[in-house]
């Protein structure tokens, strides 16, 4: 774990677990001076998060209350701007706006970028703010893909690699080589031929 994460992640509640579980000499050492920074993303942790189609996000409501909901997108709809700045184009969903109205408030966030296909895992803790700059949500939001109506831009605090433990395997469908839309060909193919010989 790098050490800026650590620093904001192992508030005294967390320590006091970690002494009585047997694990803090271990996490001890993530607070030390001899730990990664952690809060300066680099080309692994771009290219990783450009890669995703779809992340968790976790924000807080000003009643205290945690809201986790996954944006999702095609591939590059999460950027990295630079060392310390992520940004994603945010797409019209339900018209709740629960992780939008939190953010107005609070504007802590946690993001959860997983490549399941892989078991590999990244969270970020950031500071997040709305933009609606049509220069930002074009960066953002591919010519060919649905039209962002914001982009969410993220000032990065900490980052951190997980561990694979209990990552399952799962696969989307491209990583599978589109083998559901060769069924689906091969499923209509089989109904014509059946319909022909009635």
């Amino acid at each position: 774990m790098a050490k800026a994460y650590a620093n904001i992640a192992f508030t005294p509640a967390v320590r006091a677990m970690q002494a009585r579980h047997g694990s803090a000499d271990i996490y001890a050492r993530m607070l030390s001076d001899a730990s990664q920074e952690g809060d300066q993303l680099t080309e692994r942790e771009a290219a990783f998060l450009r890669a995703r189609d779809g992340i968790f996000q976790a924000t807080v409501s000003e009643t205290g209350w945690p809201y986790v909901q996954f944006r999702g997108g095609a591939p590059g709809f999460l950027n990295v701007i630079d060392p310390q700045t992520v940004a994603y184009a945010d797409y019209r969903g339900n018209k709740q706006y629960i992780s939008t109205g939190n953010l107005q408030n609070n504007d802590r966030v946690s993001i959860l970028a997983i490549d399941f296909a892989r078991r590999r895992r990244l969270k970020l803790l950031g500071h997040a703010r709305i933009a609606v700059d049509p220069t930002v949500i074009a960066y953002l939001n591919p010519p060919d893909g649905p039209k962002a109506d914001r982009a969410i831009v993220i000032r990065v605090a900490a980052f951190d690699w997980n561990c694979p433990q209990h990552i399952p395997v799962r696969r989307t469908d491209a990583e599978h080589g589109n083998e559901i839309d060769r069924l689906r060909a091969r499923i209509t193919e089989l109904e014509k031929m059946r319909c022909a010989s009635v």
